[in-house]
């Protein structure tokens, strides 16, 4: 199939016409000949498609059919939201912020709903809790590291960095990853980084040609290179509340090397960040596409490190829109330099990467664009101004490449000349998207 654009101005340029065939661009000029369909672009910029670098597209999709608790800090509130979930075997609810009574266990679930099982996430999804209906599901199965005791031995209830194993141990309906997809590709998304840390084969077999975007899957040791999918670095989580011993790190880190993978470790504190270096330093130093994932807390005496050891960041600076007012409460303004830092990194030479984290922030990546320029919290405040890009930087983060014979046909069309769209950058100009020179999303 050919599929001709006409009267378009990649990158903003002059007014030129893409021919498209075989999922890449064929031919890139003015008045290219005709063939095959055409779409008359009216001037409007072409531009490479965004690519989110960081999101977990389960866990994006499940939320659709969760109990969203996002906001919620009074108990009686949060409980009249779970009561009222729609009738179903389960209540999955997500979101929670622990401001609201402190970090949940079976009892507090129990005394919000105690008829239905309930199966908790917080707002950083590094905790699940479940209430006792949902415990009880587990009868007779051995509780995996992460599943909390309390000082006499008995489970409460929370389950830390577990969501694998839960899912395997109380399986649910797969949610509508096409869906998902459509509203991503609606958004200009033309590929995804998958984050999760326990992607495996069989993450790997259930996001395969699930949603109609390029898909990089990180994961864990177990997962392979397969059809559908590229296989992106070896993907280290670890949580300061319990750190890893450090040769630990380190092994996985070799292991990675053997086994010809990039590494990619999260680091939202100054301690992980600190234990990740560390354990590169052990392990043999940085190779070209290590990762940092998030970089959310990046003291400056830390960044000619990274940037010796050539490392990429990949960050999130939606969290400055979603959570800035909350950092601002816990962190202080003082330190608003050193959260999701940018322009500091870019001026060191460190590559930089623009990631959602969705769905622990919004998988809009205009609004991340729009929060790396202006730095503004979701309350009006403006948080580490000396951090901000340029509007043509914040767009880099997720848009990058030629229009020219030979690369992949994965585009957006954006009214308005580049200036507009830098103006702006909201998802309202986007007209195509096209992903191996198929439409995918087509403006109203």
């Amino acid at each position: 199939m050919r599929l001709v654009l006409r009267n378009v101005r990649p990158w903003g340029g002059d007014l030129s016409d893409a021919a498209l065939a075989d999922g890449m661009i064929a031919a890139a000029g003015p008045k290219l000949p005709a063939g095959g369909e055409e779409i008359d672009g009216a001037g409007a910029v072409l531009l490479p498609g965004l690519h989110d670098h960081h999101l977990h597209l389960l866990a994006l999709a499940a939320r659709r059919q969760s109990v969203d608790l996002a906001g919620l800090t009074d108990p009686r509130a949060i409980a009249e939201r779970l009561r009222a979930a729609p009738p179903g075997a389960w209540i999955r609810a997500v979101g929670y912020d622990e401001r609201a009574s402190g970090l949940p266990d079976a009892a507090m679930l129990d005394g919000w709903v105690a008829d239905r099982p309930v199966r908790l996430a917080d707002r950083t999804g590094a905790l699940r809790v479940l209430n006792s209906a949902a415990f009880a599901l587990l009868a007779g199965q051995e509780l995996p590291p992460g599943a909390e005791r309390d000082a006499d031995g008995r489970p409460t209830g929370r389950f830390w960095r577990e969501d694998a194993w839960l899912a395997r141990a109380l399986p649910q309906a797969l949610p509508d990853l096409a869906a998902e997809g459509a509203r991503l590709a609606a958004l200009g998304l033309t590929a995804l980084t998958d984050a999760t840390a326990h992607n495996g084969p069989d993450e790997a077999a259930i996001l395969s040609g699930a949603v109609p975007q390029r898909l990089v899957l990180m994961g864990s040791e177990r997962l392979e290179a397969g059809a559908g999918y590229q296989l992106g670095p070896l993907k280290i989580a670890f949580d300061e509340r319990d750190p890893p011993p450090l040769e630990h790190l380190a092994a996985r880190i070799g292991w990675a090397r053997t086994a010809g993978r990039k590494v990619a470790a999260h680091c939202v504190t100054e301690a992980e960040l600190a234990l990740y270096l560390a354990a590169l330093d052990m392990a043999g130093g940085a190779v070209a596409g290590d990762r940092i994932e998030h970089g959310g807390l990046i003291p400056a005496d830390f960044v000619p490190v990274i940037a010796a050891m050539g490392l990429i960041v990949s960050t999130n600076p939606a969290f400055i829109h979603d959570r800035g007012d909350r950092y601002r409460e816990t962190l202080g303004d003082g330190r608003g330099e050193e959260l999701y830092p940018a322009a500091s990194l870019a001026a060191a030479g460190i590559a930089l990467l623009g990631g959602s984290d969705a769905p622990y922030a919004s998988a809009d990546p205009w609004l991340a664009m729009r929060s790396a320029v202006k730095r503004r919290t979701a309350g009006g405040a403006v948080l580490g101004p000396g951090q901000r890009l340029a509007p043509l930087q914040a767009l880099g983060l997720y848009c990058r490449g030629e229009i020219a014979a030979g690369a992949p046909a994965d585009l957006i069309l954006c009214e308005g000349l580049l200036a507009d769209v830098l103006a702006d950058l909201t998802a309202e100009r986007l007209r195509l998207t096209l992903i191996g020179g198929r439409v995918v999303f087509r403006s109203p």
